[in-house]
């Protein structure tokens, strides 16, 4: 941390951290707990769900247990959107990030009960404290680089990148061992402390954060507050109400929540950008970089779907076709899931440099070429996928070795590096000063969309085999790649001088 003393955007006037707004450190602390739990967490998800401990235990249904993955991070995800909300119109960012961690660690603590009940409820807890945190933290930290140049914001948010990554590796080590090898529950009981050093550490490091975040944007009048509220009752009730229904007629199967999820992940963006683009607040500047942000929204949501496959399908791979072993002991399949962030710490410093020593050149890739090499990445990951599903196929042991994984995970890091910390910022200067929050939802909101998708698209993972599965995933993602690279041009105009 730098020992010079200076007056940063948010008001504060202290140490920086690393040459960046002091706030940035407390936000950094706080992100980095927070996906301690989560991938701490989501490292066990698929493994808990195939080892037969709930009751109808998924044994036997990997395709559907991937699914269920996938559809969890979409609602996860999805909840983005009402939390940028909430931050927008009602309590401000900085109040929505410190009641959606405390409920986070309620959920991992629920998690940690051996229930069924206690189990799903403990995931709707994780959900809910998400949306609220997720996109606003991110949000904040764009409030830190107000005024400042877009390669300084880059880099801050390349760094605030790396708490994500830092928390990313260490919590599959702990927890994924924790539940593979000793108790499950002890594994998301552990998730739910770093929840709980996140909350800590937030509330000790606010007076670093100024003004940003302290007040919403937009205040919600009384009668919009109400309208939502009925919304809401509504559209809960009625759910409800198809629950109960297919319960009484004895036809209710998991797999209708799968797809009524995926459905909804894709329907809510749709309607969300409409609604957007129609609302009277918008000005004339604003429509056309909300036309240039669906373009990314779209890109991100194929890199995502393809990319969190790592999770599910990719997990199941390393359980069940990959030799783990080290001498006479086999490692836990989880710990695969600390090579990615290990990949981005060690690169997330030299791509924030790269960035800003080509902007001072002039020669700084545009953001529509960083996600077409992000999407050309990805699907090479993929069609290296395809061929150890082919190898692992063609061996006398049915394994392959670890390093065809590693090498399809630095691909995906190489392209995740392109994508999402320059998502994250450009998101933050797309925006129309009143939705900011809701921009950041939809950012998120991509994620999701791609893992609603996957509820569909990883159930084709066992009738079509490996190899011709990550192979055809692979394809459709190098020729979006190309597909957006040729659009550049447009994408550029319709962004208005935002790089």
């Amino acid at each position: 941390m730098a020992s010079s003393l200076t007056k940063d955007s948010a008001g504060t006037t202290g140490k920086t951290f690393f040459g960046h707004p002091r706030g940035l450190a407390t936000l950094f602390m706080t992100e980095m707990w927070e996906r301690f739990s989560w991938y701490g967490m989501r490292a066990i998800l698929v493994l808990y769900l195939i080892a037969g401990v709930l009751e109808g235990p998924l044994a036997g249904r990997e395709a559907l247990a991937a699914a269920i993955y996938g559809v969890y991070n979409a609602v996860v995800y999805m909840a983005a959107m009402p939390g940028g909300w909430v931050a927008d119109r009602l309590w401000g960012a900085r109040k929505a990030v410190l009641v959606g961690g405390i409920v986070i660690a309620l959920g991992h603590y629920t998690l940690a009960i051996p229930s069924d009940v206690a189990f799903f409820v403990g995931l709707g807890l994780i959900a809910v404290g998400t949306g609220l945190l997720k996109p606003n933290i991110s949000a904040m930290v764009g409030g830190l680089y107000e005024g400042q140049s877009s390669a300084r914001r880059d880099a801050g948010f390349t760094i605030f990148y790396m708490s994500i990554n830092i928390g990313a590796m260490f919590a599959p080590l702990v927890v994924g061992y924790l539940g593979e090898n000793v108790d499950w529950h002890l594994g998301f009981a552990v998730a739910g402390v770093g929840m709980t050093l996140a909350v800590v550490q937030y509330v000790l490091g606010g007076r670093h954060l100024g003004d940003v975040g302290r007040h919403p944007g937009t205040p919600a009048t009384p009668e919009e507050k109400r309208s939502v509220l009925r919304k809401v009752a509504l559209w809960t009730g009625l759910a409800a109400a198809a629950l109960l229904v297919d319960l009484a007629l004895g036809t209710y199967d998991i797999e209708h929540i799968v797809n009524f999820l995926a459905v909804l992940g894709v329907v809510v963006p749709i309607l969300y950008f409409a609604s957007m683009y129609r609302n009277p607040e918008l000005t004339e500047q604003d429509r056309p970089r909300v036309k240039a942000f669906v373009w990314f929204f779209v890109t991100a949501v194929l890199f995502w779907m393809i990319y969190d496959q790592s999770g599910s399908l990719l997990t199941i791979f390393a359980n069940n076709d990959t030799d783990r072993m080290i001498g006479g002991w086999e490692f836990p399949a989880s710990w695969f899931q600390s090579v990615n962030p290990v990949m981005i710490i060690v690169l997330a410093p030299a791509f924030a440099t790269l960035w800003v020593w080509l902007a001072k050149r002039g020669s700084e890739p545009s953001a529509p070429m960083k996600f077409a090499l992000a999407m050309l990445l990805v699907g090479g990951s993929f069609g290296l996928m395809g061929l150890a599903g082919a190898a692992a196929a063609n061996s006398e042991t049915g394994k392959v070795t670890v390093f065809w994984l590693l090498s399809v995970y630095l691909l995906q890091t190489l392209g995740e590096l392109c994508l999402s910390p320059v998502g994250l910022s450009l998101s933050t200067k797309l925006a129309p000063k009143q939705f900011v929050g809701q921009i950041m939802g939809l950012w998120f909101l991509a994620t999701a969309t791609g893992n609603a998708l996957n509820g569909w698209a990883t159930q084709l993972n066992e009738p079509m085999g490996d190899a011709a599965y990550y192979t055809m995933w692979g394809l459709v993602a190098v020729a979006a790649g190309f597909a957006f690279m040729t659009a550049g041009k447009r994408i550029r105009a319709l962004m208005g001088g935002v790089r």
